[in-house]
């Protein structure tokens, strides 16, 4: 009789995984890095490692039918004559005519009209479309100058300096000839067709100084009535945000890796920057030190997803967020209608992000008119709206309930951290304890 053999399961390594192992074979065989639009999609500490301690015998909470929770923020009360005055503290992050068809542009600046909340241009300049359907629209200003004139600047109601995005801090931007239109190639003084790459930094300014020098002269240019915002990729949030301030910025954007990209290597989305809930509490303690925490603004985007996100952001010292990849979403990108599309493109809804390719079976992420044709902008604007409601509708549920009359009178001591990452991040006590990482004199409670 032959000798039983045990089976065993085949054990695969944590470390090459059948991910990493595709990666290998397919840098081996093309010779290429990979790009890819999206932020970060590995497992990181976030907000959902936060939980709020509602209300009940020591705290009183508020009824929602009768007992008013307030939602507006104004933006760039620090010099700007003319300050943005927002219903919702939840605004549209820079995505550019270029990266986005012109359908898709429309369609967040009527979906952040009718919520009543801002919407940004990204690089490329500003068309038409985005300027006639957006109430309150914000011009970014990025190193590659795509766009740029005094003109569109001063139509604008608040200038975003953009130094870094928090998917490639330290990177410029890139856009594939598939998507260089003839409109597109016009827009920004490019070859149709040709692959282009932004610089990784402003050419007229190497430091705070410089920089200063460069905000009043856009202080100038908009007769000093436009706010002027200084997006940051999340890097050194203590330092960079305290440099910010002195350079003069109403408004700080300060963009963590789980926010997205039209286009970057992925080895920077996935290994260079800080999680967004790792950039908040550097950026408000050096706001607070400064004495401008309130004065200057802050507005956190990176993977904000639902109302609970922005009642987390705004509680640990944000005055607003930003949201872009959600939006697209909200939009109608990764939709399941257009699954059998997906497939052929070798993805599936939910994991498309070769926005680069310029082949979004959704008609966002594409200058190919058929494509593009398939948005309709009023519709996908109030879808945006929609979205931008529930979200809204759901921060104030929470604000609520931890006894708020204002989104922005949460605050730290309303949270506690599931994980001692995220409590050391967010530097609110773990969960069932007084305990803080990396604060002394902790005791259970």
């Amino acid at each position: 009789m032959a000798a039983h053999t045990p089976t065993t399961t085949p054990r695969k390594s944590a470390i090459f995984d059948d991910y990493t192992l595709s990666e290998i074979r397919r840098a081996a065989t093309t010779g290429i890095y990979d790009i890819r639009g999206g932020g970060s999609k590995r497992r990181l500490p976030h907000f959902d490692d936060l939980l709020f301690l509602g209300a009940s015998i020591s705290r009183y909470p508020l009824e929602g039918y009768r007992e008013r929770c307030d939602t507006s923020v104004v933006l760039g009360t620090r010099f700007a004559s003319k300050p943005i005055k927002l219903d919702i503290p939840i605004t549209i992050a820079g995505m550019s005519f270029g990266s986005l068809s012109a359908q898709a542009k429309e369609a967040l600046g009527r979906g952040a009209t009718l919520a009543g909340t801002s919407t940004t241009t990204g690089d490329g300049g500003m068309t038409p479309e985005e300027r006639g359907q957006s109430k309150t629209l914000i011009y970014q200003y990025l190193p590659s100058r795509y766009g740029m004139n005094p003109d569109d600047l001063r139509k604008a109601d608040a200038i975003e300096v953009v130094v870094g995005q928090g998917a490639k801090p330290g990177g410029g931007g890139m856009l594939l000839g598939q998507k260089i239109s003839d409109r597109v190639a016009e827009m920004r003084d490019l070859p149709k067709g040709i692959d282009q790459r932004s610089a990784c930094r402003h050419p007229d300014w190497t430091g705070p100084d410089d920089l200063e020098i460069k905000i009043n002269e856009l202080r100038e240019i908009t007769n000093w009535e436009k706010p002027i915002y200084l997006k940051i990729g999340g890097t050194r949030p203590y330092y960079d945000t305290a440099l910010a301030v002195k350079s003069g910025a109403d408004v700080i954007v300060l963009d963590g890796m789980q926010g997205g990209t039209a286009a970057t290597q992925e080895v920077f989305i996935e290994h260079v920057g800080l999680p967004t809930l790792a950039c908040i509490r550097p950026a408000v303690k050096a706001l607070q030190e400064l004495g401008m925490h309130r004065k200057v603004q802050l507005i956190i985007s990176g993977g904000i997803r639902n109302g609970a996100d922005v009642a987390k952001a705004l509680a640990l010292g944000a005055d607003a967020v930003s949201i872009g990849t959600a939006a697209m979403v909200a939009l109608g990108d990764n939709d399941p209608i257009y699954e059998e599309e997906y497939q052929k493109l070798g993805t599936t809804a939910g994991a498309y992000d070769d926005w680069h390719e310029g082949r979004d079976p959704a008609g966002i992420s594409t200058q190919d008119p058929e494509l593009a044709k398939r948005l309709d902008p009023v519709l996908a604007g109030r879808r945006l709206a929609n979205y931008l409601k529930v979200m809204t509708l759901e921060a104030q549920t929470i604000a609520r309930a931890c006894g708020k009359s204002h989104l922005h009178n949460l605050e730290p001591e309303d949270l506690v951290a599931l994980t001692i990452e995220a409590a050391a991040m967010a530097q609110v006590p773990l969960a069932g304890t007084d305990w803080i990482p990396g604060r002394s004199g902790s005791t259970e409670i």
